[in-house]
C-alpha cells in the first residue's frame, strides 16, 4: 500500500469510496456526495491523503475545519473511508496514523471524530491511533427520519506543552 497526498485528479474514486460509506447507512449522515468544488472547500488545504494499491485508490482520509474561529484553528474534524471491497485489512488504521501524523506537523491539536456507534470497524481504528471515547451525542441528527446518535471521539496532540 502507497500513501500520498490526494489531488484534484483522485475525485472520482474518492467521490466513489464514499458513496459506498454513504450507502452503508453508518458512515455519515449525508445523503449524496458533495460535487469536488464543494467538497474541497469545506476541507482543510492540508492533510488529504489517499491509499493506493497496485496504483487503484482504495481508501482516502481527510481533515475538516471545526470552527471558522481563530481559537480553533488547530481543532479538526476526522474523515477516513475505505473502499468496502478493501476494509478489514488494516488499510484504515494505517491511513487514519498517517493523518495524525500529518496533522501533527500542520499544528493541529485536537483532532475529534463524531462515529455513528454501530459502526464498529470506525470505533475501533479510531482508538487503536489514540483517539479517546469523551461521550455520546444523543439525537444529534436524523437520517432518513430516524433520530441517530454519534460517539464523540477526541485525539490531544503530543505538539500540545
Amino acid at each position: 500500500m502507497t500513501i500520498r497526498n490526494l489531488l484534484a485528479s483522485d475525485w472520482d474514486d474518492v467521490k466513489s469510496i464514499y458513496e459506498k460509506g454513504i450507502a452503508t447507512g453508518n458512515a455519515t449522515f449525508q445523503t449524496s456526495a458533495p460535487s469536488w468544488n464543494e467538497w474541497d472547500s469545506s476541507h482543510l488545504a492540508t492533510c488529504r491523503i489517499v491509499a493506493e494499491e497496485v496504483g487503484k485508490v482504495i481508501a482516502w482520509a481527510a481533515l475538516t475545519p471545526v470552527s471558522s474561529r481563530c481559537v480553533y484553528a488547530g481543532v479538526a474534524e476526522v474523515s477516513v473511508y475505505v473502499d468496502p471491497a478493501f476494509s478489514g485489512n488494516g488499510y484504515g488504521l494505517k491511513l487514519l496514523n498517517e493523518l495524525v501524523g500529518f496533522s501533527e506537523v500542520e499544528g493541529i491539536w485536537t483532532l475529534q471524530a463524531g462515529i455513528f456507534p454501530e459502526n464498529f470497524g470506525s470505533l475501533r481504528i479510531h482508538e487503536k491511533a489514540g483517539f479517546r471515547t469523551l461521550g455520546i451525542r444523543e439525537k444529534i441528527g436524523k437520517q432518513n427520519g430516524v433520530w441517530r446518535d454519534t460517539v464523540l471521539l477526541e485525539r490531544r496532540s503530543k505538539i500540545i506543552d
